[in-house]
């Protein structure tokens, strides 16, 4: 026993029995973050697997569950990276004495050092940190159509320290991501597609409302555009009055994928239907033609 006992007492023994233990310890935190994200993972999954009436959102569905997929994962694996960097620092630093090394200088040091970086890098350090509630708390990914500062455009990568934006011009802003203090997401649950359109200011309603139920009966009943309605399409009313016209407004509840699309559908068809009940548009100021030039006759 005392032969066992000073062999374990040996510095190579220590210090495999500490490299051992941290590689456990390692292993068994990683495993338990992995089994947390795949929890995770699937009631992402079972929570947009919704009942047959959602089904229009079927598209938007399975991009959003493949999304939440990537991003449990992606934060598991930054997690785990840490773990391992913590691990085997404290690893280090419970090998470092045995080897006659003093570890309080460099403790001190590294406080020193750490006061200064942060003095030093705060702003980055806020990046980082927002970057990464940002990723985790999921406001928002890659694809989605946001408004932040004053910039709304299609969502290209979250990275933690900025995210990538393409604006509706084509421009590619970088927003640092310590500098988003408000964000509007576009493209989370359904949306509304508006189309506003200016009539004549004596216009019968009634025939407007006639005009609109004629475009929301046909929209419902094409194959291409009609799946992609979570609601009719509905006239909301006169939303603004000026001296020679009201703009009516019209609805229609659809995935943020397809409001675009439908709104232009909607006022299409609209022109059309007005054409037809012999609506008039009045001619908006500054679309007016050029007067004619003068030929000094």
């Amino acid at each position: 026993m005392e032969d066992i006992s000073g062999v374990m007492a040996t510095l190579p023994v220590r210090i495999l029995l500490i490299v051992l233990a941290a590689g456990i310890i390692q292993v068994t935190l990683r495993w338990s973050l992995r089994r947390v994200v795949e929890r995770t993972a699937a009631r992402a999954q079972a929570l947009h697997a919704g009942p047959r009436a959602l089904v229009v959102l079927g598209r938007a569905a399975v991009s959003d569950r493949a999304r939440s997929e990537q991003r449990v994962r992606g934060v598991g694996s930054l997690l785990g990276s840490i773990v391992g960097v913590v691990v085997w620092s404290v690893a280090l630093l419970t090998i470092m004495p045995l080897l006659g090394i003093d570890i309080a200088p460099l403790l001190a040091s590294a406080s020193v050092l750490g006061v200064a970086l942060g003095f030093g890098a705060q702003t980055l350090i806020r990046d980082y940190l927002s970057g990464f509630f940002i990723v985790v708390e999921d406001q928002y990914g890659v694809g989605d159509i946001i408004d932040v500062n004053g910039t709304v455009g299609t969502v290209e990568e979250v990275a933690l320290r900025y995210t990538r934006l393409r604006d509706l011009a084509g421009v590619v802003w970088y927003i640092r991501n310590g500098e988003i203090m408000t964000v509007a997401n576009r493209s989370q649950g359904s949306t509304l597609a508006i189309v506003d359109i200016p009539v004549a200011y004596r216009t019968d309603l009634d025939r407007v409302r006639q005009a609109v139920t004629e475009v929301a009966t046909a929209l419902g009943a094409d194959p291409d555009y009609g799946p992609r309605l979570l609601g009719p399409v509905t006239f909301a009313g006169v939303e603004t009055v000026t001296g020679n016209a009201l703009t009516v407004r019209v609805m229609a509840k659809a995935s943020p994928a397809d409001q675009i699309p439908l709104a232009r559908e909607i006022r299409e068809r609209l022109k059309g239907a007005f054409d037809r009940a012999d609506i008039e548009v009045p001619q908006l100021p500054g679309l007016l033609p050029p007067p004619p030039p003068n030929l000094g006759v």
